[in-house]
């Protein structure tokens, strides 16, 4: 079995706790859906946000998630690079699997799509308006 990096990110439109909870949420479970992780298969998660962002931690939302009580968790601020994309929720599952890195879909949604369109695979319209991008294996 290998240690493999699973790698998600997300946007939210302002700095409040319900908004930052929310989108960390449903970019956990859309990670762990498309590629069917269970909380024993975690060996941790590193969660990051952009400076603008900290109203809450995000690790709030995971430690909620019934069976994910004991996987470990860290956040922290990602480097304000002058120009980057704002308000940003970054996570990176790394996880005990067999299964080998091109088999392995990383998740970005709503604003976040902009970071690595060269790994588009689907894109579709949420109900808050953003468009949503799954960044996968090139095809």
């Amino acid at each position: 079995m290998k240690v493999r990096g699973i790698r998600g990110a997300t946007t939210v439109e302002k700095n409040e706790g319900e908004p930052i909870l929310s989108a960390t949420e449903e970019l956990l479970r859309e990670m762990i859906r498309r590629n069917q992780v269970t909380p024993e298969d975690i060996a941790c998660v590193f969660v990051t946000m952009t400076t603008d962002l900290n109203a809450v931690f995000p690790t709030e939302a995971i430690r909620s998630i019934p069976g994910w009580e004991m996987v470990p968790l860290l956040c922290a601020n990602e480097i304000p690079v002058p120009g980057s994309l704002p308000r940003c929720i970054r996570l990176l599952l790394l996880i005990n699997t067999n299964r080998g890195q091109k088999e392995i879909e990383h998740v970005y949604l709503r604003g976040a799509r902009s970071l690595r369109p060269d790994l588009a695979k689907n894109e579709s319209l949420t109900p808050d308006g953003f468009s949503d991008t799954v960044m996968s294996k090139p095809s």
